[in-house]
């Protein structure tokens, strides 16, 4: 099969597409014909192997995975033992662990897997595993969202923050979100009730106050999460210094912020492709890519200023 390898660390000119072994299915996994995928900044970090501290998972020294790829859609091609309720046929997207999606075969545990609804195509729903969970999370499980309470998003146009202000409101929460002046229509697009541009207003000297606030972006100080609102959900970083700064000042503090990883599982997944499926969800797709560009589509992520998501294709529809 066909898959994009990488040996050593490096930016986008170190992926270098070849032919693989195709891989066996396993126990309690699928094997998946890929039909897209999308890229996420988790892609070049673990690409460039940055931050270093990241390399103890992925090969300190070179890749451990030499297929880079996280989030794909598909067709399941076959079936390990304990897997129902998928079938050979079925349509379905998801995230691999342990990257080696950007291939024309993914085999994954169907436990990170969720069916497509008949409705839906394998692009839109290739850009929601990452994403798409990490934002629900965010605001449904740690941000404990409740109907009426109003959530400050920093950070609201790009990929985990585009979904973010959608789920804020499916869940009836009253949305002010910041993002740059070009981005400013296309938020309120998303039902944002209030959109600030961060290059016309300092964030940091916002004073209003929220019951949540949820940074994608990485950038507000631990005295801006307690000034604007009542917790705290911390996703994105700009620098790890940044990061830890924000956290150990909340472990000497009574305040309420949370940091996490987004944990992909059947039920999460399944949840927004319903809420795609109604309509209540959209994703924004920037730029497509042929399957023979998926360096170019990682490169064009790295800069951070991609409205919505960035998806490759393997085949058109």
């Amino acid at each position: 099969m066909k898959a994009f390898t990488k040996y050593s660390y490096g930016g986008p000119e170190v992926l270098s597409m070849e032919e693989v072994e195709k891989p066996t299915v396993k126990d309690g996994h699928l094997l998946i014909r890929v039909k897209a995928n999308s890229a996420n900044p988790a892609d070049w970090h673990i690409l460039r192997g940055k931050p270093f501290f990241a390399r103890f998972s992925f090969g300190l020294f070179k890749p451990k995975y030499n297929i880079l790829g996280a989030d794909f859609s598909g067709i399941v091609k076959e079936v390990g033992n304990n897997v129902e309720p998928f079938v050979i046929g079925d349509r379905v997207f998801g995230e691999s662990l342990q990257a080696g999606a950007f291939a024309e075969y993914v085999c994954v545990p169907s436990t990170v897997c969720a069916l497509i609804p008949d409705a839906l195509n394998y692009k839109d729903l290739a850009c929601t595993p990452i994403a798409g969970v990490t934002a629900f999370q965010a605001i449904v499980q740690h941000g404990n969202i409740q109907k009426g309470q109003s959530v400050f998003i920093n950070g609201s146009s790009g990929g985990v923050g585009h979904f973010a202000v959608q789920i804020a409101k499916i869940y009836g929460a009253t949305v002010t979100a910041v993002c740059s002046s070009k981005n400013v229509e296309f938020v309120k697009s998303l039902g944002a009730d209030k959109v600030i541009a961060y290059d016309k207003e300092n964030i940091n000297d916002h004073n209003e106050t929220y019951d949540l606030v949820l940074d994608t972006h990485g950038n507000l100080r631990f005295k801006d999460f307690k000034r604007l609102g009542k917790r705290g959900v911390l996703i994105g970083f700009t620098t790890m210094l940044h990061m830890m700064k924000v956290l150990l000042s909340s472990v000497v503090s009574k305040y309420e912020l949370i940091q996490f990883t987004a944990k992909p599982n059947s039920k999460d997944l399944k949840k927004l492709a319903s809420f795609m499926d109604t309509g209540k969800l959209k994703v924004h797709i920037e730029k497509t890519f042929p399957y023979k560009q998926i360096p170019e589509a990682v490169g064009y992520i790295e800069d951070m200023r991609t409205r919505g998501k960035v998806a490759m294709v393997w085949e058109e529809e």
